[in-house]
């Protein structure tokens, strides 16, 4: 009887049997940017309001239009830095791995995004913060920076106030059969994922 770690027996390394697999599916960035900036001003559509109330301000004790204008343009100013900063995250190189053709062996521990056979990463599912089930797809909130990962000062409060939504987008297309979806829907319910 062979024990184990004795002539050639071993533990599987990789994804177990159990997986879903997916077909390889790259994520597109302008669905990303969409749906990036529907979530941030959904969320945050209030921000715009502070600049707009602070140079109306001045214009209730002395009117004039050019308060009213320069209200507005600080407004727009501030709406489009904001998308902006969202945006940027299909350009910076960190944010390179979301958007790489890919495909995703998830299973009880973690979720394998595989560019390859030997290339990929795995994000466990502490990772994740939180998943929606849309009509055509899952959605994998990815964690925010913890406290000790933040800049201090300033920056630290600026990356606080305006961070930028990262997630992965699992259209039911990539997945091979209705029951992995089930599956799928299963697991994000027993991670306490999905509501």
């Amino acid at each position: 009887m062979q024990q184990p770690n004795q002539r050639g027996f071993r533990q599987p390394q990789g994804s177990s049997p159990m997986a879903i697999r997916t077909k390889k599916y790259q994520f597109d960035k302008k669905l990303y940017t969409n749906l990036a900036l529907t979530q941030v001003w959904r969320k945050d559509w209030w921000q715009a309001i502070i600049p707009l109330a602070l140079f109306l301000i001045p214009a209730l004790f002395s009117f004039s239009w050019w308060w009213v204008a320069i209200a507005i343009i600080v407004t727009i100013l501030f709406v489009l830095l904001r998308s902006a900063q969202v945006m940027g995250v299909t350009q910076m190189e960190q944010g390179n791995p979301l958007f790489e053709k890919m495909t995703y062996e998830i299973d009880q521990r973690q979720i394998l995004m595989k560019r390859n056979d030997r290339e990929g990463m795995a994000l466990t599912w502490n990772m994740i913060q939180s998943a929606r089930k849309k009509d055509d797809a899952f959605m994998l909130w990815l964690q925010p920076p913890t406290q000790e990962q933040m800049p201090t000062g300033w920056k630290g409060w600026l990356a606080r106030t305006f961070q930028v939504p990262v997630f992965i987008n699992l259209p039911y297309r990539i997945f091979n059969s209705p029951n992995d979806i089930k599956l799928m829907e299963s697991m994000l319910r027993r991670k306490n994922l999905l509501a």
